[in-house]
């Protein structure tokens, strides 16, 4: 029977895999003791989760030397016959200056945000706590729009 660092190591990789398979995620902290999600782009570079996000917005700033949770998915994407993720990592938050390998790995940036030019930010996250969750076994159905609202 496996222990249970061999299990939580066997989802830290899992989770790893995972989310190297979307390129976007969504970072939860809080500002002014207030909750708030932002999202981010990200990459993973020797296990650690590195963001780049829109400097604008002013949320790296309550990022950066915080416990945060960073989470990515596929539920939007994923048809169900084939398999549906979401990934969590909660763990410090710090400012980084990426390495040009690792800005390479980002890919272009967005020209924008919200308006005004796009103006890069960075920032690791050091994970203490992943969880993945799965979901397998489901119909496969058509693509159809679905009304959300009413």
């Amino acid at each position: 029977m496996p222990s249970e660092f061999q299990l939580d190591r066997a989802q830290e990789q899992r989770a790893i895999e995972l989310i190297g398979s979307v390129d976007h995620g969504r970072v939860a902290t809080s500002m002014r003791a207030l909750p708030f999600l932002a999202s981010a782009r990200h990459i993973v570079v020797d296990g650690r989760v590195v963001l780049r996000m829109h400097k604008g917005h002013g949320y790296h700033r309550a990022c950066a030397g915080s416990v945060v949770a960073y989470g990515a998915d596929n539920l939007n994407n994923g048809d169900p016959a084939d398999g549906q993720w979401s990934v969590q990592f909660v763990g410090t938050c710090v400012a980084v200056e990426p390495t040009p390998g690792e800005l390479g790995l980002f890919g272009p940036a967005p020209r924008f945000a919200d308006g005004e030019p796009f103006d890069p930010v960075h920032l690791r996250i050091e994970p203490q706590f992943v969880t993945v969750h799965e979901l397998t076994g489901g119909a496969r159905h058509s693509k159809r729009a679905f009304r959300h609202v009413l």
